[in-house]
């Protein structure tokens, strides 16, 4: 915390030299330039950050708060015509001593580090911590966009528009936002990740394809750039190259701070590569007989949806997989059967983990999935057919999974 501290007193006197001068020599201009200043003041506190997570001295997850809150902060101050955003209670009586209120935001993004989610605030604790409500940042993005017609060669712009669209689960119109950020400054290796991950999720949640391009672009540019090496490894092992998936998981172990809690994850999903590919010094995972507590499991029945139930043969196998709805895309447990068997009732337990550190009970909420693979590859295949819950409590019972979708060619093929 006193390394933010100390950052954000150095954003403020940052800060003073953007604001002071036009507020000193150009007051009656105040109105006309208020949002060019603003801009100039958030951009360099987004360089900022990335300064330090290349340097290390800001864990990933950390950057990615801290960077929602900037553009929370810049999406309000910008949007609001000749009404000026309200600030938080703190915030305004600095205002109104010093007149600036950009400072104090400087200063209160680094230490009190936000949560991305509260940008769409799921009750009166959410609207009072931003001052904004669901609809309001949903105007604000609207201004954005029409802002960015004005100004299309503003490539910060539409990479701030991308991620805003991207909290707004809107991941189309996030992917055609980065789109157009990449075209204009196609050497950010951060934004080049971002574009990835908003392809991937736009096309049904596969890297296969552009997505996978464009994250070997980004780490061309930028080899130790933590995001583009966390989604190359996860592309890496959905294809099954387990050694490539674990070269790119051990480079952001060296590369994380000691004390970031990403480090559990990423070695977990650096075991379960090894099992799976039989690497030196890993070790084959057996599920071991064990009676879970009642907390710890998920059941309920696996579907098939009328309309593709000519598409699969008894043979086939059907994966059933709990993932933590928020964190890690690795299975938390993974359970088989056979097209036969369908509808199929399931019971996904801790025993059933694929690592160690890696199990239903370790995480409050999951996403229960299920997919029909001809060729029994654990991997996603086009042709196979899968379907997922919505997010439930670990320890839920009678949890519905409809198989509906079938996975297209990934994009790139």
């Amino acid at each position: 915390m006193t390394a933010f501290v100390v950052l954000g007193v150095v954003l403020i006197a940052g800060a003073l030299l953007f604001v002071v001068p036009p507020l000193l020599h150009r007051g009656s201009r105040a109105g006309a330039t208020r949002d060019a200043v603003n801009v100039a003041v958030y951009r360099d506190q987004l360089r900022e950050l990335e300064s330090d997570l290349r340097a290390g001295t800001l864990a990933s997850d950390q950057h990615e708060k801290a960077r929602s809150e900037i553009e929370a902060r810049l999406l309000a101050d910008v949007g609001g015509g000749e009404a000026p955003a309200r600030s938080p209670p703190r915030a305004r009586a600095a205002a109104f001593a010093l007149g600036l209120t950009v400072p104090i935001c400087a200063l209160a993004v680094y230490v009190v580090v936000g949560n991305p989610r509260a940008l769409l605030p799921q009750g009166p604790e959410g609207a009072n911590q931003h001052g904004l409500s669901a609809q309001q940042f949903e105007a604000l993005v609207l201004r954005l966009a029409a802002r960015l017609k004005d100004n299309p060669e503003d490539a910060e712009g539409w990479m701030m528009l991308g991620r805003s669209y991207a909290v707004l689960g809107r991941v189309g119109e996030s992917s055609e936002a980065y789109a157009k950020a990449a075209a204009r400054m196609p050497n950010d290796a951060q934004l080049l990740a971002d574009y990835a991950d908003a392809l991937a999720m736009a096309q049904g949640g596969t890297l296969q394809g552009e997505p996978e391009k464009i994250i070997l672009r980004a780490l061309t540019i930028d080899p130790d750039n933590v995001k583009a090496l966390l989604l190359a490894g996860t592309a890496a092992f959905n294809r099954s190259d387990h050694p490539a998936a674990i070269r790119h998981w051990k480079r952001v172990l060296g590369l994380l701070p000691k004390e970031s809690d990403m480090i559990q994850r990423v070695q977990a999903s650096i075991a379960e590569a090894r099992a799976l590919a039989g690497s030196p010094g890993g070790k084959a995972l057996v599920a071991k007989p064990a009676r879970a507590q009642g907390g710890n499991r998920v059941s309920g029945v696996v579907r098939l949806a009328p309309a593709l139930a000519g598409k699969v043969a008894p043979g086939d196998t059907v994966f059933i997989f709990a993932r933590a709805a928020e964190g890690p895309r690795m299975p938390l447990a993974v359970l088989r059967k056979r097209g036969s068997d369908l509808p199929a009732e399931f019971t996904l337990d801790d025993s059933m983990a694929m690592a160690p550190q890696m199990k239903l009970s370790a995480f409050p909420r999951v996403i229960i999935g299920a997919r029909i693979s001809k060729s029994a590859n654990a991997s996603p295949q086009a042709g196979d057919l899968q379907g997922s819950s919505a997010p439930v409590k670990v320890g839920a019972k009678s949890v519905s999974v409809v198989i509906d979708t079938e996975l297209r060619e990934p994009a790139g093929k």
